[in-house]
């Protein structure tokens, strides 16, 4: 399976067999070692730190979102059910930004 960064997909994260929306952030790799990606999640809840983005209301998620980069995570590329949409540039770097924080890069 192929995937992009910025690609917002629903993924089977192993919680109480619950689907949820994740951003991928890893690289678009031809050859990878594995069939992973990493990811960060998608979510409502908001602690107004700087490990978060606001998402507002984007079209493909049913409510107001964010991004937690601390949830960063990899999970095994079987476990992406289908694909929500793809992040607008301008978040997409926001995201970055935040991920460049919480990993002090």
């Amino acid at each position: 399976m192929r995937t992009e960064p910025g690609e917002v997909w629903l993924a089977d994260l192993g919680l109480a067999a619950k689907t949820r929306p994740v951003l991928i952030v890893s690289r678009a790799d031809e050859d990878p070692p594995r069939a992973l990606i990493i990811h960060v999640p998608v979510t409502t809840q908001n602690r107004g730190s700087r490990y978060e983005v606001d998402l507002g209301m984007l079209p493909f998620l049913r409510e107001s979102s964010f991004v937690n980069v601390q949830g960063i995570a990899s999970i095994p590329t079987n476990r992406l059910e289908r694909k929500l949409g793809k992040m607008p540039a301008e978040l997409l770097e926001q995201i970055k930004e935040a991920l460049r924080y919480a990993l002090d890069l």
